[in-house]
């Protein structure tokens, strides 16, 4: 995809959002009728936002989505959503998806009829039309590792990024981590000793691959440095005010 930006925006909306959430997760909780289980790297996800879960064969679950009446609601799964990044609040978001069972094939499929997404910014219902259609951030399987990468090998180009923070944002900070990325934009916790921040920094277009991924963050780095250098005589010319 090239740099057309025609309907780009800054961040990605309520609907992709929650099917990254659900890409990304490796575990999630199933909550029924006086049971609740917890399953790790048992799910699979289908392109229209269907969870295909794989149980054994003496789960209770399995009895309850046999013998649960077709089409109702039976099941809550809660999907969390985990900051690869070592940060106070690693939870980034819960993504809950109500709806049922039906058994086939030696697998359940959950059909979900309600979508809720809760981020810091509070909770959204997001319509399970536009869940079922929405696409998941193209680098949502790929954050962890490049995150992680980010965060261990190049922090010397995080805090250059620091740069393009407002500086008021950045008083009484006592660590900087990448917190998450999307085709967007990076988003950077900003820790203090009490309390701390979040702030996105944009892309000025959105990255659909590695390839431009990177393309992004040499952008990025490029601006980190301009606004280094426009820094550095308003500090000295507040210097020699003084």
């Amino acid at each position: 995809m090239g740099d057309d930006t025609h309907g780009w925006t800054a961040a990605p909306g309520a609907a992709a959002r929650a099917r990254s959430v659900l890409a990304a997760a490796w575990s999630c909780a199933v909550t029924t009728e006086g049971t609740r289980e917890e399953f790790a790297g048992a799910h699979t996800v289908t392109d229209d936002g269907r969870v295909l879960l794989e149980v054994p064969e003496d789960s209770a679950l399995l009895t309850t989505a046999i013998c649960a009446p077709r089409g109702e609601p039976s099941a809550v799964l809660e999907f969390a959503d985990v900051a690869p990044v070592p940060v106070r609040d690693r939870i980034r978001a819960r993504l809950w998806l109500a709806g049922w069972f039906s058994a086939g094939g030696g697998r359940l499929a959950f059909q979900p009829t309600r979508v809720v997404l809760r981020q810091p910014s509070g909770a959204v219902l997001v319509d399970p039309g536009e869940f079922a259609t929405a696409a998941p951030d193209p680098l949502a399987t790929a954050e962890a590792r490049l995150l992680t990468h980010l965060a261990d090998c190049h922090a010397d180009a995080v805090e250059r990024l620091t740069r393009l923070v407002d500086t008021g944002s950045l008083h009484g900070a006592v660590r900087v981590q990448p917190l998450a990325v999307d085709r967007h934009g990076l988003t950077l916790r900003i820790e203090r000793v009490r309390a701390g921040g979040d702030v996105r920094l944009p892309f000025h277009a959105p990255a659909d691959d590695l390839a431009e991924l990177t393309e992004r963050m040499h952008v990025l780095l490029s601006q980190a440095a301009a606004a280094s250098c426009t820094r550095a005589p308003q500090r000295r010319r507040a210097d020699g005010d003084g």
